[in-house]
C-alpha cells in the first residue's frame, strides 16, 4: 500500500509505545496473574488509534460526538486501561498498579460504569464485537431521528465505532452471527482490527483453527485489508504507517464495515516468551520482564516507570480532543437552532426521559372470556406506542409474526437494496430483522443501548433465550435497559413439542441478578408490564408471553391490573388458602377458586407476574399480599416447581411440570401434565390440611 497520508510518528511516540509494554508487564507481574502479551503486541495499534484516529475528549468520556471503542478481547484490559491513563482520562498510574485488585477501577476485564472511558463490559469472547455492531446500528438509527437529510459525513451525529478483536473472538460463533448481519446492514461506520497473532491459551491456534479469516469476512461482504508486520525476509517490523493507511482507507469506505487483519507477534519483544501461549494468559516472570526492559531501553530495576516526557507527549491528545469537541459543538449548535423539535427530542433521550402524557397512548383491553394471547396484546401495545416513543425500536430473530414484535406501518431498518416486498424499509427504519441469530441479537441489543439514546427490544421463543443467555447476563451486569420479548412461554405452545417448550427457563432466568422476568396474566397486565419496563432505565427485562389465548379479566370483578407494576397483587380475595399464579396459569387459579368456593373454601388468588418487582416492595406490602399467617398456599406455573418453595412454604403445594413436554394441543398437554384447576384445588385442600396439622 502506498501512503497518501504521512504519519507524524516521533521517537517520543516510540518511547510511549514501549512504555505501554513495560506497564503491561509490570501490572500483570504485580497482580500475579493476567494477560500481558496482547497488550504488548497491540501497543502501537492502540496508541495510534487513541492518539491519531479516535475522536474523543478525555475530559468528557460521555461526549455524544465521540467515536466509540470496544475492546472485544477484554482479557487484554491493559490495552484499554493504559491508553486511558496516557490520554488523560481519570485513570492514574496508581490505578494501573492496582490491576485486578479489590476496589480498583482496573478489574481483570473492562466494566461499563466503573472505569471512565470504558464503553461496554467485555470479557466473554465475541460479545464485544457484537456490541460494536449494535453501536454502529444505533448510530445510524439516531442519525435518522435527529439529522436524516445531512450529507454523509457532515452531521454532528456521524461517528465511527472501532473494535479490537482476537482469535478467541473470531472463533466464538457469536461473531459469525453479528458480523454477517453487519455486512448485510452495510455498516460503513464500523471498523474492526483483528489481532492475528495465532496464539491462544493452548498456544498455537493451528491446533484448532485453520480457516482463512480474511476470506471469511470478505465473503460476508466486509471491506477487508491485511497488514503484516512480518517482512519478506522473515523479520518483524511494526509498520505503524501501514496500519495508519489501513485505518484511513477503512474510514473512507462507507459502503461496508471494515476488517483489518493485523499480523502480530504476541508478547513482542519478550526474548523467550514472545509468540507463545505463555505470553497470553500469565505473568512473564521477573527474569523475562527484566530482559524485555533491557531490550526496550528501560531500567530493569524500576517498576512502573513514570516517563514524564512520553506521558506528557501523549497527554497532548487532550488538546486535539478539545479542538474536535469545539468543531463538533459549533456544528451541533447550528443543527439545534435549525431543528428545535429534534433538539428537544435529543435532550429527552439524552436523559432517558419519557414524554409527558405518553401513557395516554396505551390501550385498554375490554373484558373478554375468550381473550387473546399476551404476545398479540404486546404487539398492539408496541403499535400504539410507535407514534409517541420514537426511541423504541426492535424486531425479532426471524419470528416477527410469532413474536408480534412489529409496529404496524413502520419501515424496516435496512439498506434499500435489501428491502423486500413484505418488508419495505430504508437505512433509518425502525423494524429490526436479526435473522436466526439469537446470540448475536442479544449482544447487538446491548450495543444499541450503550451506543446512544434509544430503547431496543428483541424477540424469540422463550426456549431460545438459552442462545442469548451470555448477552442477557451482561445486560444485567451492566444494568442497561434492554427488553426481551420471549413468547411461546410454556407447554401451551402446543404441537411443536419438547424441543420448543420451556420448562426450566423461567426460574433459570429469574436466577440472573438484576434481570426482571415479567409473565403477565392477561392483556391488561401486559400493558402495565410494558409501561413499567419502559419506566425503568437501570436494568433489563424479559417479557414472557403466551402463544395461546388467555381470558382478559373483568376488572370490575377482579382487582385492577395496575398491581402488575408492584410485581404481585391480590387479584381476588379469600381467607383460607392462597393460590399463586403467573401468566397463563392465573386463569387456572381463578377457576380453582370457584371449585373451592363450591366446597365452602375461601381462596385468595394472587397474580405474581414479576418476582423481582414484588421482592422490591416494602415488607408491609408483601405481607398484605402474602400474609405469613396464611400458611396454606398453592403455586401454579407451567414450569419447574421446586423454586416455588420460597413462596408456598413448608405447608404449601406446587402445581407445575418437572419433566420435558410433548407434542399435542395445549388443552391436552395441560390435562395430561396435571396443570388444571382440579389439581390446584386438590393441592389447596392438601395444603390446608398440612397447615392445620
Amino acid at each position: 500500500m502506498v501512503s497518501n497520508h504521512a504519519l507524524d510518528w516521533s521517537a517520543t511516540d516510540e518511547r510511549a509505545v514501549d512504555l505501554i509494554r513495560v506497564l503491561a508487564m509490570d501490572a500483570v507481574q504485580e497482580a500475579g496473574n493476567g494477560h500481558p502479551g496482547t497488550a504488548m503486541s497491540l501497543a502501537p495499534a492502540a496508541y495510534l488509534l487513541y492518539q491519531r484516529l479516535l475522536r474523543h475528549d478525555p475530559a468528557d468520556p460521555k461526549w455524544p460526538g465521540r467515536d466509540r471503542f470496544v475492546l472485544s478481547c477484554g482479557h487484554s484490559s491493559l490495552t484499554l486501561y493504559i491508553q486511558l491513563y496516557l490520554s488523560g482520562y481519570a485513570v492514574t498510574l496508581d490505578d494501573i498498579k492496582q490491576l485486578r485488585k479489590w476496589g480498583s477501577i482496573t478489574p481483570g476485564h473492562p466494566e461499563y460504569g466503573l472505569t471512565p472511558g470504558v464503553e461496554v463490559t467485555t470479557g466473554p469472547l465475541g460479545q464485544g464485537l457484537g456490541n460494536a455492531v449494535g453501536m454502529a446500528m444505533a448510530a445510524r438509527r439516531e442519525r435518522g431521528l435527529f439529522d436524516p437529510d445531512a450529507a454523509a459525513g457532515t452531521s454532528p451525529f456521524d461517528h465511527f465505532v472501532y473494535a479490537f478483536a482476537s482469535d478467541g473472538d473470531i472463533e466464538e460463533g457469536i461473531t459469525h452471527e453479528a458480523s454477517a448481519l453487519a455486512a448485510h446492514q452495510r455498516l460503513g461506520n464500523l471498523i474492526v482490527l483483528y489481532d492475528d497473532n495465532r496464539i491462544s491459551i493452548e498456544d498455537d491456534t493451528n491446533i484448532a483453527k485453520s480457516e482463512d479469516v480474511g476470506a471469511r469476512y470478505a465473503a460476508y461482504g466486509w471491506h477487508v485489508q491485511h497488514v503484516d508486520w512480518f517482512t519478506t525476509d522473515g523479520a518483524y517490523q511494526e509498520n505503524v504507517q501501514a496500519l495508519y493507511d489501513a485505518f484511513r482507507a477503512a474510514k473512507e469506505n462507507s459502503e461496508a464495515p471494515s476488517f483489518i487483519a493485523l499480523r502480530t507477534i504476541i508478547g513482542w519483544p519478550a526474548p523467550n516468551k514472545k509468540g507463545t501461549g505463555a505470553a497470553h494468559g500469565s505473568a512473564l516472570g521477573a527474569a523475562e520482564v527484566a530482559a524485555t526492559k533491557q531490550i526496550l531501553g528501560f531500567d530493569p530495576a524500576v517498576n512502573f516507570p513514570v516517563e514524564e516526557e512520553a506521558v506528557n507527549h501523549a497527554r497532548q491528545v487532550a488538546e486535539r480532543g478539545k479542538v474536535l469537541r469545539a468543531e463538533w459543538e459549533a456544528a451541533f449548535a447550528e443543527w439545534a437552532e435549525a431543528n428545535p423539535e429534534r433538539k428537544a427530542l435529543f435532550d429527552r433521550l439524552a436523559k432517558r426521559g419519557l414524554p409527558e402524557g405518553w401513557t395516554d397512548a396505551l390501550p385498554v383491553f375490554p373484558a373478554d372470556p375468550k381473550g387473546t394471547g399476551t404476545r398479540r396484546a404486546s404487539g398492539k401495545i408496541l403499535t400504539a406506542l410507535a407514534p409517541v416513543l420514537p426511541e423504541l425500536w426492535g424486531g425479532s430473530a426471524d419470528l416477527a409474526e410469532s413474536n408480534n414484535t412489529t409496529m404496524e406501518g413502520e419501515p424496516s431498518f435496512i439498506p434499500a437494496g435489501h428491502q423486500t416486498k413484505m418488508w419495505p424499509g430504508n437505512p433509518y427504519g425502525r423494524t429490526l430483522h436479526f435473522g436466526i441469530r439469537e446470540h448475536g441479537m442479544g449482544a447487538i441489543l446491548n450495543g444499541i443501548v450503550l451506543g446512544g439514546f434509544t430503547r431496543p427490544y428483541g424477540g424469540t421463543f422463550l426456549q431460545f433465550s438459552d442462545y442469548m443467555r451470555g448477552a442477557v447476563r451482561l445486560a444485567a451486569l451492566m444494568e442497561v435497559p434492554v427488553t426481551y420479548v420471549w413468547t411461546h412461554d410454556s407447554i401451551g405452545l402446543g404441537e411443536d413439542g419438547p424441543t420448543h417448550q420451556p420448562i426450566e427457563h423461567l426460574w433459570s432466568l429469574r436466577n440472573i441478578p438484576g434481570l426482571d422476568i415479567v409473565r403477565p396474566a392477561d392483556a391488561n397486565e401486559t400493558v402495565v408490564a410494558w409501561r413499567t419496563i419502559l419506566e425503568n432505565t437501570d436494568r433489563p427485562a424479559g417479557l414472557c408471553l403466551t402463544r395461546q389465548n388467555v381470558p382478559t379479566f373483568d376488572r370490575e370483578q377482579y382487582a385492577a391490573a395496575e398491581g402488575t407494576a408492584r410485581g404481585g397483587y391480590v387479584l381476588a380475595d379469600g381467607t383460607d388458602v392462597i393460590l399463586i399464579g403467573t401468566g397463563s396459569e392465573v386463569q387456572i387459579a381463578v377457576a380453582a377458586r370457584e371449585i373451592l368456593a363450591a366446597d365452602g373454601i375461601s381462596a385468595r388468588v394472587v397474580s405474581l407476574p414479576c418476582v423481582e418487582w414484588f421482592r422490591q416492595q416494602d415488607a408491609s406490602y408483601q405481607e398484605d399480599v402474602l400474609p405469613r399467617a396464611m400458611r396454606a398456599r398453592v403455586s401454579v406455573e407451567a414450569g419447574i416447581t421446586e423454586p416455588w418453595r420460597a413462596f408456598v412454604g413448608d405447608a404449601g403445594e406446587s402445581v407445575g411440570i418437572n419433566r420435558y413436554g410433548a407434542s399435542a394441543d395445549e388443552k391436552t398437554l395441560y390435562r395430561e401434565f396435571g396443570i388444571t384447576a382440579e389439581a390446584v384445588a386438590a393441592g389447596a385442600r392438601a395444603s390446608i390440611a398440612k397447615a392445620r396439622s
